[in-house]
């Protein structure tokens, strides 16, 4: 039998908690013992306004089932508010859940800057200063864990999302990084890719599917890797609708051509399937490894 996944001593903050996904994840957090700090500026799905409300009522909801929480209703962009109030609140941190996010769909070519800004400021510039904000305490206290949330549209692209994918995926390079940075001291970060049937996805999900794709059914995914069971880091984890999958990427073998003789683009042509091919493919999961072809290919010819 498993052992009960529990957070009796953990403080948990989850951004974007007011509704969707991040009330999701607060609600079961709190179910599992966890102290969680629900931050929510109550903005509309487009980044504009701001509402407390929002927080509040997860926050009741959580103290109504007999759990303890605070509401919180800064903006992600100042990370360090959010993070002071946790340990004002509860005096320690442990666990960062980086939930919080807008949606500003248009075409490339019809995008103002204001979109793109907008939606860089709270996705990745909120998710860097609330976990720079919390990462001293992590590190000093040798244990944490910080979940990003990444984006299909980040991973494959997706029409009208250019700067919403920019930004998800950009938040998977920030997850490999701190994976790598915070191994030695405890400090496991992670990332998910959800699908979700909540305010910044109804519309754009067939009714019958959106019923389905319930918020509560990304969140045990997301309890698990906070908790102490959890051994992974630098993963991405798609998940919606019941299942579960990890992501990872896949390269060819590629071609190999002369350094010392040099090599035209006529040459890359000529070699363009083998290129492309991924029969065989390759599975690195860090710069050494991804060093390997190239190096391969040096010693081949030069070394």
């Amino acid at each position: 039998m498993n052992e009960s996944v529990r957070f009796e001593d953990k403080v948990v903050i989850v951004t974007g908690a007011g509704g969707g996904l991040g009330r999701a994840h607060a609600l079961l957090f709190a179910r599992h013992g966890a102290r969680v700090v629900v931050n929510d500026l109550g903005g509309s799905a487009q980044g504009e306004g701001a509402n407390a409300s929002a927080a509040d009522r997860v926050v009741a909801e959580i103290r109504e089932a007999g759990g303890t929480a605070v509401a919180n209703h800064d903006s992600v962009t100042e990370g360090e508010k959010i993070v002071q109030h946790a340990l004002d609140a509860f005096g320690r941190l442990d666990v960062v859940v980086n939930n919080a996010g807008i949606l500003r769909d248009k075409t490339f070519h019809k995008m103002d800057d204001s979109d793109w800004d907008l939606v860089y400021r709270v996705h990745v510039e909120g998710a860097y200063k609330v976990t720079r904000a919390a990462w001293p305490h992590l590190r000093e206290q040798n244990y944490g864990r910080v979940i990003f949330t990444a984006s299909t549209s980040g991973i494959y692209g997706n029409f009208g999302q250019s700067n919403y994918g920019m930004a998800k995926l950009g938040l998977y390079g920030l997850t490999r990084t701190l994976a790598i940075e915070g191994r030695k001291h405890n400090v496991l970060v992670n990332a998910i890719a959800p699908t979700g049937g909540t305010r910044m996805t109804e519309g754009l999900i067939p009714p019958q599917v959106f019923e389905q794709l319930k918020p509560e059914l990304v969140s045990p995914l997301v309890v698990y890797l906070a908790s102490e069971h959890c051994q992974e880091t630098s993963g991405l984890f798609e998940v919606g609708g019941g299942w579960i999958g990890k992501v990872r990427w896949e390269r060819s073998l590629g071609a190999g051509f002369d350094p010392r003789a040099g090599f035209s683009p006529e040459d890359v042509a000529a070699h363009w399937q083998q290129i492309c091919d991924f029969e065989g493919a390759t599975h690195p999961k860090d710069n050494i490894e991804a060093l390997k072809e190239m190096m391969g290919n040096l010693q081949r010819y030069v070394l």
